[in-house]
């Protein structure tokens, strides 16, 4: 992820406004390793400026989705996570606690015959695991 200066200027490119508030949520996201939800955001920025809006940390996370500097998860937690990595890989998941982790593998096989496609322009793919993580293991 961009730090929080370069992403600044990412929105102001965009004719977005940077405020304090969006300058915030940029620091709690910079050299995050977690997928957190809206709301974790939410809560780690209120910590900071305890004036933060959920409003404002949805609409900044939707705007860092739509311009790539954050991916949008649905991985079946219940809620959408936000992924401060935008490089490929793929992803770990625990079906006890929902706690998400990146996996940096290839799968160079991984391929869909043609005959398989449906009509469909593959232009790439994402690994979900799902299993239990080292602290939900009875």
């Amino acid at each position: 992820m961009k730090s929080p200066p370069e992403l600044a200027i990412a929105f102001r490119a965009r004719g977005l406004k940077v405020t304090p508030q969006r300058e915030c949520i940029f620091g709690v996201l910079h050299g995050s390793d977690v997928h957190p939800t809206a709301e974790a955001v939410y809560a780690l920025a209120q910590e900071r400026m305890p004036m933060m809006s959920l409003k404002t940390v949805y609409q900044t996370l939707n705007d860092l989705a739509q311009m790539g500097e954050i991916q949008q998860l649905d991985v079946g937690t219940g809620a959408s996570r936000f992924d401060p990595n935008v490089d490929q890989h793929h992803h770990l998941v625990c079906r006890v606690c929902g706690k998400i982790r990146d996996l940096h593998v290839e799968y160079p096989e991984l391929d869909v015959p043609l005959s398989e496609q449906q009509g469909f322009a593959i232009e790439d793919a994402e690994v979900v695991f799902r299993g239990v993580c080292a602290q939900c293991v009875p």
